[in-house]
């Protein structure tokens, strides 16, 4: 009997850890450390001479393709001089939001020809909890940066 329970503990604390672990915690990194760890790894050579700033509601469209969206704070990271088709901009939602309504928004909605002149090649979109992530340049940086968003804890 004992045996039993015991196997029925087991059981249920595996179930409560299965369950409890396909829960998408938010990240407690601000959107500026976030685009610093998806930098990691790479080359001065491999990126033009990129500026940070703070992404402001009146930009929303221009960066993301949406013209509407509550967030908490955000951070775009672009290239300072040219025509250089690279962005990456990094958004913390505020409560409530539908993550997966607005990255599938992004997704139908970026511009990857923003500067008129030039595109970029891929064009990535990814979350994790509060977090939406939208990658825009050439396709080995993208794929990098996001591999690199992904193992964020």
């Amino acid at each position: 009997m004992k045996k039993i329970l015991s196997l029925l503990a087991v059981v249920g604390a595996l179930f409560m850890l299965t369950a409890c672990g396909n829960k998408e915690e938010n990240l407690t990194l601000k959107p500026t450390e976030i685009v610093a760890k998806m930098y990691e790894g790479f080359g001065e050579d491999e990126l033009p001479m990129l500026g940070d700033r703070e992404l402001v509601a009146e930009e929303l469209e221009y960066h993301l393709g949406i013209t509407e969206l509550d967030f908490v704070e955000g951070t775009v990271s672009e290239p300072m001089i040219g025509s250089i088709p690279h962005s990456v901009v990094v958004v913390k939602v505020a409560e409530g939001v539908d993550v997966a309504k607005t990255v599938a928004d992004i997704k139908a909605k970026a511009n990857p020809r923003k500067w008129v002149c030039v595109e970029a090649e891929t064009v990535l979109v990814e979350s994790k909890g509060d977090i939406i992530v939208l990658v825009m340049s050439n396709n080995d940086t993208a794929v990098k940066m996001m591999e690199n968003f992904k193992k964020i804890k």
